[in-house]
Parts: C-alpha cells; sequence; structure tokens
C-alpha cells in the first residue's frame, strides 16, 4: 500500500487546497465567514478522506464519501463564481482539478469494489479471525 501523500489523488487534492486558501483570502469578507471558510473545511477534508480510504480495508464508503464531498466544493465553487467572488479563470481552474479528483476517486472505488468481490486484502500474512 502506498503512503496517501504519494497518490495522484492527493497529490491533485493538495494543489487544489493550495488555490482554494489563496483564492478564499481575496473573497469579501462577510462571503469569506459564510461559504470560503467552508470551502476551504470542505477542500481539508478530501484530504482526509483520501487518506482514511487508503489505510481503511473497506476503501468504498470513504471514497463514495470523498466523490460527494468533492461535489459540494463544486456547488459551492459555483456559488463563488455566479456571486463574482471569484473570476473566469480562478472557477475553470478549481474545476479542473475537482473533476480530475472526482474522475480517479471513481476508478479507484470501482477497482476497489472489484478487490472487495474477489477476496478483499491482497495480504495473506493475516491470521484468520
Amino acid at each position: 500500500m502506498a503512503l496517501h501523500t504519494e497518490l495522484d489523488v492527493y497529490k491533485t487534492g493538495y494543489d487544489l487546497l493550495t488555490k482554494v486558501t489563496g483564492m478564499v483570502k481575496n473573497m469579501e469578507r462577510s462571503f469569506k465567514r459564510l461559504i470560503g471558510e467552508e470551502i476551504v473545511d470542505e477542500t481539508k477534508k478530501l484530504l482526509l478522506l483520501v487518506y482514511r480510504a487508503n489505510v481503511a480495508d473497506d476503501k468504498v464508503p470513504h471514497i463514495s464519501m470523498l466523490i460527494e464531498r468533492v461535489k459540494l466544493v463544486e456547488m459551492l465553487f459555483r456559488l463563488s463564481w455566479d456571486m463574482k467572488e471569484i473570476t473566469d479563470r480562478q472557477y475553470w481552474a478549481v474545476i479542473r482539478l475537482t473533476e480530475s479528483i472526482a474522475k480517479q476517486a471513481v476508478r479507484w472505488r470501482e477497482w476497489a469494489a472489484r478487490r472487495q468481490s474477489h477476496g478483499g486484502s491482497r495480504r495473506h500474512d493475516r491470521a484468520p479471525i
């Protein structure tokens, strides 16, 4: 099992967090407090879900939650864009990253579901329970 920090989905999520943090700094104060801080928090949760999925025996629920949270981040950024808190360029840069995370997560979930249906872990050094 790779370290979660070595996974492409984690690296893309970290790039997203870096971008998001910079964008939120420039939002109008009340919008930043109401929506901007939630965007940052949800983006941090994406990274936590990547970690949880990576270490879990049953990865599917964590990856499903990751996909759901990505959609929430996209929706919050759509609101930010519609309310002119971010530029077109910023919006599309974020959407490219969130789409990449979602695609990687969907493939990861498919792989995890197949793996689970074929008997689970590749590790054979565990004693049966």
